[in-house]
């Protein structure tokens, strides 16, 4: 089978390699790109360098068929597929360093007629942006429509949940939102290669800012939530029986409380609109607020009921940001580890992180910190403290719990 098309993707993390996997299964040719030299060699092996369900084996297999292989360079191809990170600043302003950079790899090899899409998270104009980056690069090139030497630019913001990206990067309904007209339609007719939801035409901005309501949408129902947490133990009050009890009106659906915020896309997305709008995003700033403020207060529960111990030991169930995977980015339960390890004197911390093999820097390099496997953690432990809810705790044992202080986040055990 002839290849659709060639594609280079740039950024092979935990929507960059799905999403070169996918187009690779679909009959493109795909070359992705990306800094990291173990990330290159795992994936031409074969291997996935993170946890995700089913993408190990779509991998292995459009590698061994030649559709998909990585490298440190940016070759020429019809399309581009930025998926990069867009952190934010100190201000909540985003950060185009590597947006900048990847535009400034892809530009030498352009020759006109391409196409090149940001995926990666965005404030509204970042891919007029990133376009203007190309530009100064290469002057000889055009934004413009209709010229020969015309770069088409679009944004198409992926929304997809990691544990599940497989199945939703094929099912779900896909913005498109394209810089000019054309941009747009040569987009869609890339994503169409793979996807099995509608795809929805925009301009470029539009996409932008769709993409961060949908996060804080879900940012402001999850702050209701973890406020109620922190009111309902204040007053006596099992926050989860009260939400089970709330749901059973037909129009009320409110989520679950939690550590806080965690992921490269809740917890950041919604700055970047308190940024364009500083004094309009009220209720989004706010929002985020309570959700940063959550691990504050499961600090000072633990240390309440470390205080009553002379060398505590805490075992801490999961440091990623949902259950699952190994992503801990913005994760709040690595947060307050990290915080409870240099916080509580002589405490002994046991971090059971089942999805990683080792345990990052920040916890690894401190002498009270172990890495420990989930029983073992509980009989040594005087506290334990339930931060993500893993399917290997949901199964354990209760007796096991029985002479233990135990610290709930996630209405695991109640």
């Amino acid at each position: 089978m002839e290849p659709t098309q060639t594609v280079c993707v740039v950024g092979l993390g935990y929507i960059g390699l799905p999403t070169a996997a996918i187009l690779a299964a679909n009959g493109n040719d795909v070359t992705g790109v990306d800094v990291n030299p173990r990330h290159v060699e795992e994936i031409n092996a074969g291997r996935v360098p993170f946890v995700e369900p089913d993408l190990e084996s779509v991998v292995a297999g459009v590698v061994a068929q030649g559709r998909l292989r990585a490298q440190a360079t940016v070759p020429h191809a019809q399309s581009y597929i930025v998926a990069v990170p867009t952190p934010f600043t100190e201000t909540y302003d985003v950060d185009p360093k590597y947006v900048r950079a990847a535009a400034e790899s892809i530009a030498p090899q352009l020759r006109g007629g391409e196409l090149v899409i940001l995926e990666s998270t965005s404030p509204p104009g970042l891919t007029e942006k990133m376009g203007e980056y190309i530009i100064a690069a290469r002057p000889d090139l055009t934004l413009e429509p209709g010229e020969h030497n015309t770069i088409h630019l679009a944004h198409c913001p992926e929304r997809v949940l990691p544990g599940r990206i497989m199945i939703e990067i094929v099912d779900n309904d896909r913005i498109i939102g394209g810089v000019t007209e054309q941009a747009a339609e040569k987009a869609r007719d890339l994503y169409a290669t793979f996807c099995k939801g509608e795809l929805l035409m925009t301009d470029a901005r539009t996409a932008e800012m769709a993409k961060l309501v949908e996060n804080s949408y879900r940012d402001v129902n999850i702050a209701f939530a973890n406020e109620l947490s922190v009111i309902s133990d204040r007053l006596g009050i099992d926050v989860w029986k009260l939400i089970e009890l709330a749901n059973h009106h037909p129009r009320v659906n409110i989520l679950q409380p939690g550590p806080g915020v965690g992921g490269h896309c809740i917890a950041v997305d919604p700055w970047f609109i308190v940024a364009a709008a500083p004094e309009d995003a009220k209720l989004v700033r706010l929002a985020r607020e309570v959700n940063d403020a959550k691990p504050d207060f499961v600090l000072e529960k633990v240390m309440a009921k470390a205080a009553k111990f002379r060398e505590p030991v805490i075992a801490a169930l999961g440091i990623a940001f949902k259950a699952d995977i190994d992503d801990l980015r913005e994760s709040p339960s690595k947060s307050i580890v990290e915080r409870l390890s240099a916080e509580i004197e002589h405490a002994q911390v046991l971090v059971v992180e089942p999805n990683v093999e080792a345990l990052p820097a920040s916890l690894a390099d401190r002498a009270n910190v172990e890495h420990a496997e989930v029983e073992d953690a509980i009989e040594r432990a005087d506290i334990v403290l339930v931060l993500v809810d893993h399917h290997q705790f949901k199964t354990l044992d209760r007796e096991i719990l029985a002479e233990k202080i135990v610290v709930d986040t996630k209405g695991l055990w109640r």
